[in-house]
């Protein structure tokens, strides 16, 4: 009985062994068939992660780079100037434009140009008529012709002094009088002259009743703030006259850029009346005093081409260039920005079986100075000898790149 016994206990210890090394071999071998899978797929993992998150290159055929007129060449290298932006409005000199006021209070007759017009220095502008016009004009010749009697009378005078004749108190009294009315005349034709008004007519008996206002200064006709049968007080403004002539580039230059600027430097800039227009100046003034609100200078700068559109106040967008240095450069059209940074396209060209094919690759770099459609290139790492580079379309070379990782994606 025993005997039975201790075999069944053997049978089942020896059954019960194999199974568990047959379950260890199962684990052992499950085991490092995971571990396998895991790096494997560990392994493919990453590089799609390389391959979706890097830039790949796009690829044109010859007919598509023909058609899309694409340019490619080696990286050139140009004269850029160092820019300065400033904003501000065109302006005259303030001795070529006036402010024409009444001298005396007088009515407005007649008028005789409208705003816009061209003027010469002393042309009439308008005439005026008061009574106290009147009155001057006969103060003056009342005065006038007394001081001849007076001179006539003080000669006479003098030589009965100088002769012992005449009494020292009449000669004094009669020179007095002579120097006074020719001062009040003096005082008259003063006046009168600032009226424009003649005097040597007035001494032969013509009086005016209408009196002229007259141009200063040669120009146009900006402003004319009178109407007929209006009485102007004195001071009063009425004409406002510019010689556009002299019309100038008044540029604000904020204070981190002022010590960038100078005279002689070139000046190019547009107004808003003729769009798609650059004009050039040449800086001939910097200030000395900063306005306050914005801080900033202002900065003159001589037209070089003054076109019969530039008005005075006219706002203008002007950039100053500050010096100039050769330097890496592409056009506008060469660059594109994706995600905050910017790139430019290294072209490969391949031939296989008679067809030709270009590659495009992208290459980040960093933008400087900006100069009439170019701009400077900083690069990041050194170009391949000899790299031919996309001159234009860089923005149709990544919008297909997207496409291609997109539909890689799927």
């Amino acid at each position: 009985m025993k005997k039975y016994i201790i075999q069944i206990f053997t049978i089942v210890f020896v059954t019960i062994g194999m199974i568990g090394c047959g379950n260890n071999k199962e684990a052992n071998s499950g085991g490092h068939e995971g571990e396998s899978q895991k790096v494997h797929e560990g392994h493919e993992e990453e590089g799609h992660e390389e391959e979706g998150g890097a830039m790949r290159e796009v690829h044109l055929s010859d007919l598509k780079f023909n058609s899309l007129g694409m340019k490619v060449d080696t990286l050139p290298v140009r004269a850029l100037s160092g820019v300065v932006e400033a904003n501000g409005q065109l302006e005259v000199p303030p001795q070529h434009e006036a402010t024409i006021t009444a001298i005396l209070g007088a009515n407005v007759t007649s008028i005789k140009v409208i705003e816009g017009d061209k003027v010469k220095k002393g042309q009439i502008l308008a005439y005026l008529a008061h009574p106290n016009m009147v009155k001057l004009q006969t103060d003056y010749l009342k005065a006038y012709n007394q001081l001849q009697f007076l001179e006539k009378e003080f000669e006479r005078q003098k030589r009965l002094f100088e002769e012992e004749v005449g009494s020292g108190k009449d000669f004094q009294q009669v020179q007095a009088d002579y120097q006074s009315m020719k001062g009040e005349v003096k005082g008259y034709e003063a006046q009168l002259k600032l009226l424009g008004i003649k005097v040597e007519n007035i001494r032969e008996g013509d009086i005016y009743e209408n009196i002229p206002v007259v141009s200063p200064i040669d120009g146009y006709i900006e402003k004319v703030l009178i109407q007929i049968g209006q009485y102007v007080d004195p001071q009063k403004e009425m004409f406002m006259v510019v010689n556009n002539e002299h019309i100038h580039a008044d540029l604000m230059v904020f204070e981190k850029d002022v010590y960038k600027v100078k005279e002689g430097q070139k000046v190019y800039f547009t107004v808003q009346s003729a769009p798609g227009k650059t004009l050039s100046a040449e800086i001939f003034a910097v200030g000395r005093q900063f306005e306050q609100n914005p801080k900033a200078v202002h900065v003159h700068a001589e037209i070089e081409k003054k076109e019969g559109y530039l008005i005075t106040g006219m706002y203008i967008n002007g950039k100053i260039h500050t010096g100039s240095n050769l330097v890496p450069a592409l056009p506008e059209e060469a660059f594109v920005e994706e995600e905050g940074k910017s790139y430019i396209f290294i072209a490969e060209k391949h031939e296989e079986e008679g067809e030709t094919e270009w590659a495009f690759q992208p290459v980040e770099i960093i933008t400087g100075n900006e100069d009439e459609g170019w701009v400077e290139v900083k690069l990041l790492e050194p170009l391949p000898e000899n790299a031919m580079i996309a001159l234009n379309n860089a923005y149709y070379l990544i919008s297909e790149m997207k496409k291609s990782q997109t539909s890689h994606s799927h």
